[in-house]
């Protein structure tokens, strides 16, 4: 097998990077924002940040635009 497709440091097979999705939910309450879900469903993002109860989270699309927050 060529060493191409092995990975230096641990000599596991590589693995392609997951396919990155159209929206991201970001808490922005800690430290860091930190992203906890990724969706290509938009009323899917929408619902899931309606139903978060603490104000501190964002939709944002793949590009990092602002799209929605839950602030209070």
């Amino acid at each position: 097998m060529s060493r191409a497709f092995v990975k230096e440091e641990a000599g596991e097979r590589w693995t392609p990077p997951p396919p990155q999705r159209e929206y991201r939910l970001v808490w922005t309450g800690g430290d860091a924002p930190e992203t906890l879900r990724e969706t290509d469903d938009l009323i899917d993002a929408l619902h899931w940040l309606g139903a978060r109860e603490r104000a501190g989270f964002e939709l944002r699309d793949r590009a990092g635009a602002l799209l929605a927050t839950n602030a209070a």
